[in-house]
């Protein structure tokens, strides 16, 4: 039985780095230190409107995801109301809306990161034997960017004594089964869970307005 789902906070604040994720981490340990070693918790990265420099601008519709145990919501529910220092900036936590977790024919991960596997080829043979060894059975590809090419993420992590990128890719899972999507989002592919990688959610198509 599913015992997986996503507690979503309302996100307040002006600014944040892109590159949030080891900094979030950093900031709900120190709230609450259990999070860290949570089984089955996944961190998916605060979105926002970037401005091409490294930051991103919050919005109304910024949320905070954690994806986790039905059993470990009265651990993290205290989060709410709660103000986070990321860096140089902080964020307050609203009250938090319980979501369960849907089969959905088409997923979307911002980033994958698997190890040893940085160009697009091997990384999308990686990815698929991964989906085997979870016994799902769907299409998968890394979306294009803005020129044309396959969509190359990467995630800045900084720690006090040293400095390193991870490097991932966009993916797209479609063609899933209800029962294979909903284990593809408890289960995510690659690594590196609690910094936002390999988290699955819905592959809803934004509408952009024309001016």
């Amino acid at each position: 039985m599913n015992n997986i789902i996503n507690l979503v906070f309302p996100v307040k604040g002006n600014t944040l780095y892109a590159d949030h994720n080891h900094r979030l981490l950093g900031s709900l340990s120190q709230k609450i230190p259990q999070i860290h070693h949570l089984e089955g918790l996944a961190i998916n990265t605060i979105s926002g409107i970037p401005d091409k420099e490294g930051k991103i601008s919050l919005t109304p519709r910024s949320r905070l995801y954690l994806r986790l145990p039905v059993e470990a919501i009265a651990l993290v529910y205290p989060l709410a109301g709660q103000t986070l220092s990321i860096g140089e900036y902080q964020i307050k936590l609203g009250n938090p809306e319980l979501q369960t977790i849907k089969g959905i024919e088409s997923l979307k991960a911002r980033l994958v990161t698997i190890k040893g596997y940085t160009e697009p080829a091997t990384f999308l043979e990686a990815a698929y034997r991964q989906l085997q060894a979870l016994e799902i059975e769907a299409n998968i590809g890394i979306p294009a960017n803005e020129e044309g090419e396959p969509k190359r993420l990467t995630l800045k992590i900084n720690k006090p004594n040293r400095s390193y990128t991870i490097i991932g890719f966009s993916v797209v899972v479609s063609n899933l089964s209800e029962e294979d999507s909903i284990k593809l989002q408890i289960n995510g592919l690659g690594g590196k869970r609690r910094l936002g990688c390999g988290v699955f959610y819905p592959n809803i198509p934004v509408i952009k307005s024309h001016q």
